[in-house]
């Protein structure tokens, strides 16, 4: 690693006060162009240690920056990992207050449920759906602490994948049931579409991403544990929110889930 415990320890308070306090900030490789992966990943880790020691509980991962789309309206080339907490799970149907968030965008995602461990290295599409229980629609919400969503990858990595909300619901399908390829997405904002596309945009296949998790856990020696709950990475591109829209997520086969923004 490039920074020592104690900038890595300062980084991490900066950002996660950033996020309970909706304020934005700039990049933080412009003050700490030196920084590499491993610091990424080590500040985003002193941030959940900082959510679990004031009573968060893990509830799942997420992929990030998984399709072309997303990859493009970014400016990056490779997906990204990060953690999700109780404090952003959102029931359906419920309301975000959008004064709690900087500049929330939506996406859609397909959601994973493990029933059995996974783990790394060598972990593959096969692998996720053998070991997956079920597949379900869910958005995410993401909010990049980075004024004007401007990031590089390492520092979107420290700041945990800009992750912030997200609600899961719809129905539920056998993750082996289904072609999770050709499911058809379409992404409305206040009974509009505004984002269409299909299971494939995620690297081709969703399970993948799950794989490239469990070999990222695998790399950290970590595990992706039964019961995990794993957003997939969105599917189509971020659409921007603000108080007053209400999005609904329609997947083809898996019914469809919706959240309001006041």
């Amino acid at each position: 690693m490039a920074l020592n415990a104690s900038t890595l320890d300062q980084l991490a308070d900066h950002l996660e006060n950033c996020q309970l306090k909706a304020q934005d900030t700039l990049k933080i490789t412009e003050s700490h162009p030196d920084m590499d992966w491993d610091d990424a990943y080590a500040i985003q880790d002193r941030i959940l240690a900082r959510k679990l020691a004031r009573g968060a509980r893990v509830v799942g991962y997420k992929a990030g920056l998984t399709s072309h789309a997303k990859m493009k309206q970014m400016g990056v080339t490779d997906p990204v990992f990060g953690f999700l907490v109780d404090e952003f799970v959102v029931p359906e149907g419920a309301e975000i207050q959008v004064g709690d968030l900087i500049h929330p965008k939506v996406e859609p995602e397909i959601c994973f449920i493990t029933r059995t461990e996974l783990k790394g290295p060598g972990c593959h599409i096969g692998a996720v759906l053998a070991a997956s229980d079920v597949v379900l629609p869910g958005i995410e919400v993401i909010d990049s602490r980075y004024r004007d969503f401007k990031f590089d990858l390492k520092s979107v990595v420290a700041d945990n994948t800009s992750a912030a909300r997200f609600v899961v619901g719809g129905r539920i399908a056998a993750a082996r049931d289904v072609d999770l390829r050709t499911l058809g997405v379409v992404l409305e904002k206040n009974g509009q579409p505004v984002a269409v596309g299909a299971g494939a945009a995620v690297l081709g296949h969703p399970a993948a991403a799950v794989a490239m998790l469990v070999n990222h856990l695998g790399r950290r020696g970590q595990s992706l544990p039964a019961g995990s709950l794993v957003l997939s990475g969105g599917i189509t591109e971020a659409v921007a929110v603000q108080a007053g829209d209400n999005v609904t997520l329609r997947i083809q086969n898996l019914g469809s889930v919706s959240v309001r923004f006041v």
